[in-house]
């Protein structure tokens, strides 16, 4: 079983199971059905500095994803790693879920051909 850890305060436009089943959805798509992950919602300064810190980039984003085991083979339990969302600079926080997931997973739609954006509208739809 996926065991997806929420940390800070959940929007009001979402609830922990859909957060979780969102996350277990698109963990799914790479066949991962048991391991770790974390999803936290922070504000737009620790988002900022997280994204100067990590991407070389200024200022706050959606979402930022930090992988640890990734979609390979793993030993152990795998640790997927953790999701950070920013609510108020997030215009679908489902979205971001899936998105972050996705990143964890090793996909980048920065370089691919446009397969995690497809799959992560795959991945929302009814």
């Amino acid at each position: 079983m996926l065991d997806v850890e929420i940390v800070g305060r959940v929007p009001s436009t979402l609830t922990a199971d859909e957060i979780t089943a969102l996350a277990t959805r698109a963990a799914a798509s790479a066949q991962i059905t048991a391991g770790h992950l974390a999803i936290e919602f922070v504000d737009a300064p620790l988002i900022a500095s997280l994204n100067e810190e990590h991407r070389n980039h200024a200022g706050p984003t959606d979402v930022l994803s930090f992988p640890i085991d990734g979609a390979g083979p793993a030993a152990a339990p795998r640790e997927l790693g953790d999701v950070v969302i920013c609510p108020e600079h997030t215009e679908d926080l489902r979205a971001a879920v899936v998105h972050g997931v996705l990143h964890l997973l090793g996909m980048d739609h920065e370089t691919d051909d446009g397969e995690m954006l497809a799959l992560q509208a795959e991945l929302l739809g009814p």
